[in-house]
């Protein structure tokens, strides 16, 4: 067994993919192969078990992953720490929440539907973060299995300099194995579970592709080392370990994609697929991870995979297991111990650390202390995704992590009025556990609001609060996120005048409000231009709150204004009467004002939608993604099956599953995830508008 402190010998990677491209399965596989599990259960298993990173019996009915799962196993004397995480767009952040502390990750497609709406997603995160990569083609058993026209794609679509390290022996029913072309032999797996590898000699048929495929590889690969170009240009001899060092070369500065390829349900490749996880993925020593040091304004430090160093680790995740909160911590630098006192540097609190456990997924191993590159989980520690622990030397705080704005919200109330209490415990958990899970109330309406990802996102959450808190929930209609901008500049003048008995109130503000334009992703810019002291200094900051606060709701359709920009370019003030107060209320006012006449737009969210059905209903998709305001950007046939690529609003895609399923005969399938927001057609806007103004006037009454 590998020593803890051999950190060469450690590898915390990801597994993350498209929906249903098989990344449980092959995580499943991996345990069993490793001697963590001795039986496989699938997903949708016969016998009910459900895969082992299903945890959750939400997981185990819907066939999805819907938490990241966290596991430790043993390849030799590798450690590789494992998080499996959800293909589903509505759970994005955990993929996020993962990335955030893996050093390496293995990208999954699917052999026959290659690379997909939300591949692509995962693609752009894991480069969002930096993380090198290996891809894994899965699923060649299916019919219309085809790694080469996948790893076309990865090269088209992800831009990837994606190279194959092997070639399929046989698709489809015929798919036995792989050809490496590393060692230019055949493998084939047998006995039950495929755990015997079975080392054979290129089959004939096969040479001429085998030797076309490794030039084409070698040519690739030999880009990251030198004496390997020199010794494939001059024709001569390379060895396996030369090859090695170049692809591992190649992936740690992330300009290589090398691609492996099997089918996990049929227990093929995945033991091929460790080795090159021990080979070519980083181990925490190769990753350069950067902290911010709090007392030094903030200033970049670099991490030291050291376990003598102070002691810095991040909360990545939350959950609440049967002993209390379960806290996922990455230990970045130093060595964290039971019993030991960290802070937070988040909320400077001081804790001691109780009880310190390595995960499998669901179940839990003890020990004593974790090591710099280690991930754990800590109970009984109250903090929120994304805090920074330190054993008190230094006080540094690790980069949070991106968080994507929620797109949909939902009226939720306890069905019972008795289950008030369950209802507000069960919010503020999911809450702090998942940062794009947000609750609010609505002080019109006096409702509670949720929003998140999507609908299904919502519907786990009110299903999580019957079955974990016993408490049935009544939910409203889905509500979209709309939002308000500005069409136009316009000047606001506005004094603030009140005169009570005693001192009284006057402010008065002087400027203009224009658009920003929203690639600048911008929701409002202040711009002081005061001079000669028109307004004393100590005002300004509660000016600038004023504006602010005025943009949380609009006018026009009761929704947030975003990208506004406000120059702040006059006013004037009493000696007696100006104040902090009389300041804000006034810039309020003025935004008022200036907003009625800067040609006030309704925003709508738009999706990346992307529908896959069989060919014969390509003329129903079409049509019903038009009947919904959609704009369609594509569309792609392969193999008897059309694939839809389109924008559309989010307000028409409720019910959308349920007319898919009638159109297609229960064969579609769809995947969406925000695009943008736009301009909603003038004719729904006077809509909105007219029903807000309609619901205000009833809410005076």
């Amino acid at each position: 067994m590998a020593q803890k402190w051999e950190l060469e010998k450690v590898r915390n990677i990801g597994i993350s993919a498209h929906i249903d491209s098989g990344k449980t399965t092959l995580t499943e596989r991996i345990l069993f192969y490793t001697g963590r599990i001795h039986a496989i259960h699938d997903v949708r298993g016969k016998d009910g078990v459900g895969a082992k990173m299903d945890s959750m019996e939400l997981e185990k009915e819907r066939g999805i992953t819907i938490q990241s799962a966290a596991t430790s196993v043993f390849w030799g004397d590798t450690n590789i720490n494992i998080i499996d995480t959800p293909g589903h767009v509505d759970f994005t952040v955990e993929v996020e929440r993962a990335l955030r502390v893996l050093d390496g990750a293995i990208l999954v497609l699917c052999g026959t539907s290659g690379v997909q709406s939300q591949s692509i997603t995962v693609d752009r995160q894991m480069k969002r973060y930096d993380v090198p990569r290996l891809a894994f083609i899965n699923k060649l058993d299916r019919a219309g299995a085809n790694p080469f026209r996948v790893t076309q794609q990865l090269r088209e679509k992800l831009a990837h300099n994606a190279v194959m390290m092997q070639i399929p022996i046989g698709t489809e029913d015929d798919h036995r194995g792989v050809v490496d072309l590393v060692t230019m032999k055949a493998y084939t797996f047998d006995g039950p579970n495929g755990e015997k590898i079975v080392e054979a000699d290129i089959p004939a048929d096969m040479t001429d592709d085998a030797a076309k495929y490794r030039e084409e590889m070698l040519e690739a690969v030999s880009m990251f080392d030198d004496d390997l170009m020199n010794k494939v240009l001059e024709g001569e001899p390379v060895t396996e370990d030369e090859i090695h060092k170049a692809v591992r070369a190649g992936v740690l500065s992330l300009d290589l994609t090398p691609v492996f390829m099997g089918s996990a349900y049929k227990n093929k490749g995945v033991q091929l697929l460790l080795n090159a996880v021990t080979r070519y993925l980083p181990n925490p020593k190769d990753i350069t991870n950067k902290a911010l040091d709090i007392n030094n304004n903030e200033e970049e430090v670099l991490l030291k995979t050291e376990n003598e160093k102070p002691l810095v680790a991040l909360a990545f995740k939350l959950e609440d297991g049967r002993y209390g909160q379960l806290t996922y911590m990455r230990v970045y630098q130093g060595t964290l111990r039971k019993g030991d006192f960290i802070f937070n540097t988040t909320t400077d609190k001081k804790l001691k650390v109780p009880r310190v456990v390595k995960m499998n997924s669901d179940e839990m191993q003890d020990v004593e202390e974790a090591f710099a590159g280690d991930i754990v989980a800590l109970f009984g520690v109250d903090c929120a995704s994304g805090d920074t622990f330190t054993d008190g030397k230094v006080n540094y705080a690790m980069t949070s992590m991106h968080v994507p704005e929620a797109v949909i919200s939902l009226a939720v109330s306890p069905k019972d009025k008795s289950d008030a209490s369950n209802f507000s415990k069960a919010l503020q958990k999911f809450r702090k556990e998942d940062p794009t899970f947000r609750v609010h109330r609505d002080e019109e309406s006096n409702e509670t609001i949720i929003s998140g990802m999507g609908e299904l996102h919502l519907e786990v959450y009110v299903e999580r609060m019957k079955r974990e808190f016993k408490c049935e929930v009544v939910t409203g209609q889905p509500q979209v996120a709309y939002r308000e901008t500005i069409g136009s500049e316009a000047d606001y003048d506005y004094t603030h005048k009140k005169q009570t008995g005693g001192s009284g109130q006057f402010a008065k503000v002087v400027g203009k409000i224009r658009p920003i334009p929203p690639e600048e992703e911008e929701n409002f810019r202040f711009n002081n231009n005061i001079v000669g002291g028109r307004i004393p200094k100590e005002y300004i900051p509660a000016c600038e709150k004023g504006f602010q606060d005025q943009l949380a709701k609009g006018t026009l359709i009761g929704f947030p204004i975003v990208n506004v920009e406000v120059d702040l370019d006059d006013g004037s003030y009493h000696d007696v009467d100006s104040s902090e107060m009389a300041f804000k209320i006034c810039a309020m006012a003025a935004m008022r004002q200036a907003y009625e006449r800067a040609n006030p737009t309704a925003l709508e969210p738009m999706m990346k939608v992307e529908v896959s059905a069989p060919e014969e209903f390509q003329g129903s998709v079409m049509g019903q993604i038009n009947q919904r305001r959609g704009i369609i950007a594509g569309t792609q046939t392969q193999e008897a099956f059309v694939t839809v690529t389109a924008e559309v609003p989010l307000s028409e895609m409720f019910g959308y599953s349920n007319d898919l399923r009638s159109a297609t005969q229960g064969k579609g399938e769809f995947t969406m995830e925000f695009a943008k927001y736009t301009p909603v057609p003038r004719s729904i806007q006077e809509e909105l508008s007219k029903k807000y103004q309609e619901q205000r006037a009833a809410e005076k009454k």
